[in-house]
């Protein structure tokens, strides 16, 4: 992605920290390094990840996100930061804030800012909107802990963007998918026959492919206006159960069985119980007009369908 093209030599060595480069983070890695304009840096805890980031030509820096002394060394190191990791899941002293990006942000300011930070949050901030279409301008309405923390990392992220002008974007991403990412399909829950809800009961769903939203990162990084919100979400207009019937029949599987809410009480785990709590739609008009994002993948019709590796 050749976005620095038209910068004088001196000014495109970049310099990109990745904080939580798990399977997005990689994707994004890969699309900066080909230009040999960026050095890509990522923070990990684990000695042992080391040697595979060195391998994929990133710089790893070691420190931990849960001991905010070893972030110092943050301080100054990146000219842009893509901030990909996900708050605390256990028990913190209180259960609304994002102890991990609180400290990203002190370790930030100690020394040169980056031009730009750009966090990945959930839509799950925007609570249940009973199926309504939700833009980047409806207020959040958390209604789960893990949407709370998001909240309050997003809250922290923007003031530093107000306090400092360093360009600040909060990326609200619903459901990754990708048939080579972990997990990254339906297809071993349809194995396991988990059930959905009955169409009355049902709830709207949203997605985003891993590699579009990989490439949403990357330009945002570049293309992020001062301390915005982002929907990052394909077109797919579905309903959960409709989502699992279209994979099933794509998969040559059994459509999974319906059920009324009262009966998924009793069958399913209160996580995912918790998604089919909330229904909403995104809308994606700010990442189409503002990143200039064109969805590789438009929807999860292309998206899960075998197709052609693309070549660019």
């Amino acid at each position: 992605m050749s976005l620095l093209g038209a910068l004088p030599a001196r000014f495109r060595r970049e310099r990109v920290l990745i904080i939580g480069c798990g399977d997005v983070g990689t994707r994004a890695a890969r699309l900066l390094d080909p230009a040999r304009r960026v050095r890509v840096m990522a923070l990990t805890s684990s000695s042992e990840r080391v040697p595979a980031l060195r391998q994929i030509g990133i710089t790893p820096l070691q420190g931990n996100l849960d001991d905010a002394r070893t972030l110092r060394r943050l301080a100054g190191v990146a000219t842009r930061v893509l901030h990909l990791a996900p708050p605390p899941s256990g028990e913190t002293p209180d259960w609304r804030i994002d102890p991990r990006t609180r400290a990203i942000v002190r370790a930030l300011v100690q020394r040169s800012l980056p031009a730009a930070l750009v966090y990945g949050s959930t839509s799950g901030v925007y609570g249940d909107a009973q199926g309504a279409w939700v833009s980047e301008a409806t207020p959040a309405r958390p209604l789960t802990p893990r949407a709370w923390r998001r909240v309050d990392a997003e809250s922290a992220v923007h003031w530093l963007g107000r306090a400092t002008g360093v360009r600040t974007t909060v990326l609200r991403i619903p459901g990754i998918y990708a048939p080579d990412r972990p997990g990254g399909t339906p297809r071993d829950r349809l194995q396991r026959g988990t059930p959905v809800l009955r169409a009355e009961d049902d709830v709207y769903t949203n997605h985003i492919h891993a590699e579009d939203l990989a490439r949403a990162c990357v330009l945002a990084l570049w293309r992020g206006r001062m301390q915005r919100n982002v929907n990052v979400v394909d077109d797919t207009e579905l309903k959960m159960g409709d989502y699992f019937d279209f994979a099933a029949d794509l998969y040559g599987l059994p459509r999974p069985r319906r059920v009324a809410r009262d009966a998924a009480a009793d069958e399913l785990p209160l996580s995912l119980l918790s998604f089919m709590g909330e229904s909403r739609r995104l809308r994606n008009q700010r990442m189409k007009q503002e990143l200039r994002l064109r969805l590789r993948y438009p929807s999860v019709a292309e998206g899960l369908s075998p197709l052609p590796k693309p070549t660019t």
